[in-house]
């Protein structure tokens, strides 16, 4: 920098610490009435304080650790006259929004895009390696066919250090899984993406005014296991408008280790059915399944955790507007569909087994 600008670059403390990202990260929405009076408010992303009660904060791992994660050294510090150094912390900042990088890539043109496809497209690469890396793992119990039905439990680990998935509350999470018979046919499929972006048997894609519940066990293929936060408005109807959002109607995001539900400051509380589900809390889920099937043999269970920066109704909503920036939007958005979720985990077993 000095050799380019003339300027001596110092040190400052508060670039390694989480409250830097609070700034941003903290973001309390207002909602208003039909005559433009503020009727109630929202705490619409709360990433700094959902790390705030969880382990990561009482270990001292801060956002930088994650999001700005350091490179060993030796390693110099600039190509042109930099000093080496033991380590640096890399600018990357990736969080899990491959989906609207490759939006901008894409219609580039359109938007006034500078930035080079090929340096959108490693975001992009660099954002999905994290989701696949670093968010959350999957377990899967060994399957038993007891009672005409393949029993097995999916636990689900967040590795995160704030609710998976945070930030704006347009993201979701959810477990697709499907059970083969012996010949290799699904009798039993929950949480199927369909191409145009929305998730088979979930309530809310289905209908505006209706949402899909927690689960703390799962026996049809119409029950979806999906992490997210649902807003509502006064009236406790479910709505994506952050100008008539006043409540959370439900909020089952996984909790980051160390984090307690029953503690919790409101601004980050557990919503809806997870609260009393004994198996939702610190550090991720579990999942009981119970599958009638039809007969004895080998059976396979496949599971994945799917993740998803902008569900199918939020962007339909928008579907109403005639504007030319929500109607742009929502063509984009169809045209991307197909590929608006990512596999961030997967995991899968198998049971042979005869019927007594």
């Amino acid at each position: 920098m000095k050799s380019v600008t003339g300027f001596v670059q110092a040190e400052a403390a508060h670039i390694r610490q989480s409250e830097l990202c609070a700034s941003c990260h903290t973001l309390i929405t207002q909602a208003f009435g039909p005559g433009g009076e503020v009727i109630g408010s929202l705490p619409e992303q709360m990433n700094y304080q959902e790390w705030q009660h969880s382990a990561f904060n009482k270990e001292g791992r801060s956002c930088q650790s994650c999001h700005m994660p350091a490179t060993p050294g030796p390693i110099r510090a600039s190509s042109v006259l930099g000093d080496a150094r033991d380590t640096m912390a890399q600018h990357v900042f990736v969080g899990g929004n491959a989906f609207m990088v490759r939006m901008f890539n894409r219609y580039r043109t359109e938007l006034g895009i500078t930035a080079l496809p090929s340096e959108l497209e490693a975001t992009a690469r660099a954002t999905i390696r994290q989701l696949q890396q670093d968010t959350a793992t999957l377990s899967l119990s060994t399957p038993e066919l007891t009672g005409g039905a393949l029993r097995f439990t999916v636990d689900i680990r967040n590795l995160t250090g704030h609710k998976f998935p945070t930030g704006y509350p347009s993201r979701r999470t959810w477990l697709h899984v499907i059970v083969r018979d012996p010949r290799g046919a699904a009798v039993f499929e929950s949480g199927a993406i369909d191409e145009n972006g929305s998730i088979a048997g979930n309530d809310s894609d289905a209908d505006p005014k209706r949402f899909e519940p927690h689960y703390a066990d799962i026996t049809r293929p119409d029950q979806v296991q999906i992490y997210e936060p649902i807003l509502g408005d006064r009236a406790s109807v479910p709505t994506t408008g952050l100008l008539t959002a006043t409540q959370y109607l439900k909020d089952n995001r996984l909790l980051p280790r160390g984090f307690d539900k029953r503690t919790a400051a409101a601004e980050v509380g557990v919503y809806g059915e997870a609260t009393s589900d004994a198996n939702f809390g610190s550090g991720g889920d579990r999942v009981r399944y119970a599958v009638e099937v039809p007969a004895s043999g080998t059976y396979r269970v496949e599971v994945e955790l799917r993740y998803q920066t902008i569900g199918y109704r939020w962007a339909h909503n928008l579907d109403g507007y005639d504007a030319p920036e929500p109607q742009r939007f929502v063509t984009y958005y169809r045209s991307m569909s197909s590929n608006s979720s990512v596999v961030v985990a997967t995991v899968a077993a198998q049971l042979t087994a005869d019927r007594p």
